[in-house]
């Protein structure tokens, strides 16, 4: 009885003396409650020093892990960075599952010179130039990101002229929106908890090919080598779920070596461009719209749209005023003022002008170099405006349309939709690829500013 005595007091001083030591050496097992989502227990309570967070690099994660606590106190348990796995918090409480974690995807952008900011694309789809033009500047976010999970998306871009740029993230812009130079390579990585369940897989168009996915911080693109990004494609995959699926191309695309047109609409946008917007859509095709930037703020959602189905939004003067009327300032001033407008309600700038009547002259010719603005005309006119026929209009652009016409209709009028809903399926059916002016003359040997363009033959 002695001896059993002594030995529950020297284990009740023992446990003591462990206890006023702070267990310097063991790690306590969590006893926090599972989140409510059921991945797992909250991270909102997680110590600073196993939060995740990135090294001041931006793209590579500072080592530690997020959820460190594991099933023994011993010596070199992995860390989920090394093995790619779920943290484990305890028996008792589970481990965040990797299989439980939902999908998520990049939503990106590009801003493409000669043409401004494409619209988002979405995860693991081709975000490419076209033919005369290439990336200056990208952003990029996540979409469906678990609220449990810390981090978020962060990218460096290397500017020709430049060298690596700082670290961007959450759609901030990396490169350059006002410069000529291009983009040479990029490198994209997830940042805090993010980084220990998901991979970044991302390439670049350059010197007409794709290059091989690479992921989480590596380089994709060849610097100092004189090479260009012609485009992007980005994508977020859990851990262990591998590469993946190499995306369709685009119905959009275009082929150099068919032939195409460019169907431009003056004076809207209004109620029937719309019907033309739908037309285009169903067909694949694409259109450019010389918008009176006085009309645009009534319309912010077909200006919208007319965007992200990789139409053009282009200026046809705020206020249709005649550029051969105008002072240099004043036309300056004016064709600022719609690409201002046109950027508060959809984040692009025009790239073309068609003056009002088509009325131009040397002088504005000069204010429109000094802006770096082509002027674009037409080579087939329906006359639409005057006949409001759609038949007449019909009829005018069949019997007359050849490989890189530019054709001028006019979206204030439904008699106009009504005939793009003819034409813009037939054409497709006789062989003619619709693209924009600038795709058309970026196939056809590109513009230059200050220089009137009304047809791009091949």
């Amino acid at each position: 009885m002695f001896w059993t005595k002594m030995r529950k007091k020297i284990f009740v001083l023992a446990a003591a003396a462990f206890l006023a030591a702070g267990m310097e050496n063991f790690e306590v097992v969590s006893l926090a409650a599972p989140a409510e989502n059921g991945i797992g227990p909250g991270f909102d309570n997680m110590p600073a020093e196993a939060s995740g967070e990135t090294a001041e690099t931006g793209g590579e994660t500072s080592g530690e892990a997020s959820a460190e606590t594991t099933e023994t106190a011993g010596d070199g348990a992995e860390t989920p960075a090394e093995t790619g796995e779920a943290a484990e918090t305890s028996g008792e409480t589970g481990a965040v599952d990797i299989a439980g974690l939902p999908e998520i995807g990049a939503v990106y952008g590009a801003y493409l010179y000669g043409s401004g900011w494409t619209a988002n694309h979405e995860d693991n789809t081709w975000c490419q130039a076209g033919a005369g033009s290439y990336v200056t500047a990208l952003r990029a976010s996540l979409e469906n990101q678990p609220e449990n999970l810390s981090g978020t998306i962060s990218y460096q871009v290397n500017l020709s002229g430049s060298g690596w740029l700082d670290w961007q993230e959450n759609y901030g812009q990396a490169g350059s929106t006002d410069t000529a130079m291009p983009l040479e390579a990029v490198r994209f990585a997830l940042t805090g908890q993010l980084a220990e369940y998901y991979d970044v897989y991302y390439s670049v168009y350059q010197n007409g090919a794709w290059t091989p996915l690479v992921t989480n911080g590596e380089t994709a693109g060849a610097e100092a080598q004189g090479l260009r990004v012609d485009g992007i494609r980005l994508a977020v995959r859990k851990k262990g779920a591998g590469e993946p699926e190499e995306p369709a191309m685009p119905a959009s695309a275009v082929d150099p070596a068919k032939p195409m047109i460019a169907l431009t609409f003056d004076d809207g946008p209004s109620g029937a461009t719309s019907r033309i917007l739908d037309a285009l859509e169903a067909n694949g095709g694409r259109a450019t719209f010389f918008m009176v930037g006085n009309r645009m703020r009534s319309y912010p959602s077909v200006i919208n749209r007319m965007v992200a189905l990789g139409c053009e939004p282009a200026s046809h003067t705020w206020d249709h005023s005649y550029l051969t009327k105008l002072s240099e300032g004043q036309i300056l001033s004016n064709l600022n003022q719609v690409d201002d407008t046109l950027e508060s309600i959809a984040g692009v700038r025009t790239v073309v002008v068609r003056p009002p009547g088509g009325f131009i002259n040397d002088a504005s010719k000069a204010a429109l170099a000094k802006r770096g603005t082509p002027a674009v005309l037409w080579s087939i006119d329906t006359l639409d405006w005057k006949t409001r026929n759609a038949q007449k209009t019909i009829d005018t652009v069949l019997s007359n349309v050849k490989d890189g016409d530019i054709i001028l209709m006019h979206d204030l009028y439904e008699t106009s939709a009504d005939a793009a809903a003819v034409l813009i399926p037939e054409l497709k059916n006789r062989g003619y690829q619709l693209v924009t002016v600038s795709e058309l003359a970026g196939y056809r040997g590109g513009m230059q500013p200050g220089h009137t363009y009304s047809r791009f033959r091949p």
